[in-house]
């Protein structure tokens, strides 16, 4: 009787330590004696509960590795902060749990480590402007090992990627400096346009000036032609002429305040004459 009790309860523990009931999502390795026996998909199973044992617990599905935040130098001596976000599946099991002692801190390791030195590799300029191409270049750079080590990598994404906070002021300084600068040359342009376009008016006011000049005087030439055509042919329009401005002249010479003394020759029609040779 109490044989078949210890036998009963032999067998019970038999039964629940070798039966195992693997969830979906999950494959989980086999060792037998210490060394690797197979893979157990999801379902139930029965392994030898003396001589087997399941080892690891295997995540089938997609792995989402979060890159934490680091500090990187780029080629022109920029401190900029970045992290990222790496999806990746186990496709061989044995190797992912043989072939690395933990190949989530391994891949978080080796994607820190090829994100500083493709950064590292550019200025800051293009490090912040090209997040594609650090993507795509950080991809390349781990697919290969992480593929030795059982995983392959789905995306790699650049989380975030911007300039420390002493490089943010540097920048803003830098900033302010070249809009005053703009500011200052834009200015000095305005002046200098200014006094272009006043010159340019002061020649074309010369330039319309001289015209002027040239057909006044070309008028004047042209009416001293006419009176002394006239004066060839009848001599005594030119006398009449002569003697009004004559008398002008002395009427404006009478008005004015500065004159005290006007002296009239006694014969007008003869001085005026005298002035064009007339006898």
């Amino acid at each position: 009787m109490e044989i078949s009790i210890i036998l009963l309860i032999l067998a019970i523990i038999a039964i629940v330590k070798g039966v195992r009931i693997v969830p979906q999502g999950e494959e989980w390795v086999v060792e037998r004696l210490g060394k690797f026996a197979g893979i157990i998909s999801p379902g139930l199973h029965v392994i030898n509960p003396i001589l087997s044992r399941v080892s690891y617990k295997v995540t089938t599905k997609d792995i989402i590795l979060d890159i934490p935040q680091q500090e990187v130098i780029t080629r022109d001596n920029a401190v900029i902060l970045a992290n990222a976000v790496a999806f990746m599946k186990v496709s061989n099991i044995e190797r992912a749990v043989y072939g690395i002692e933990n190949f989530r801190e391994a891949m978080r390791n080796m994607v820190q480590t090829n994100l500083r030195s493709i950064i590292g590799g550019m200025d800051l300029n293009h490090a912040l402007t090209s997040r594609d191409r650090i993507k795509a270049e950080l991809k390349q750079a781990i697919a290969d090992e992480a593929l030795d080590w059982g995983l392959t990598v789905k995306s790699v994404e650049i989380q975030d990627i911007k300039p420390s906070s002493n490089m943010q002021d540097a920048m803003e300084r830098q900033a302010a400096a070249e809009r005053e600068r703009v500011a200052v040359v834009t200015e000095a342009e305005g002046a200098k346009q200014s006094l272009i376009l006043n010159a340019e008016a002061r020649l074309e006011g010369a330039r319309k000036d001289a015209e002027a000049q040239l057909v006044a005087a070309n008028a004047s030439a042209e009416a001293i032609k006419l009176i002394a055509q006239a004066v060839k042919e009848n001599d005594t329009s030119a006398t009449f002429l002569l003697g009004d401005r004559y008398i002008q002249s002395l009427q404006k010479l009478a008005e004015s305040h500065n004159s005290k003394l006007v002296l009239i020759p006694g014969d007008v029609v003869g001085a005026v004459k005298n002035l064009i040779g007339g006898k």
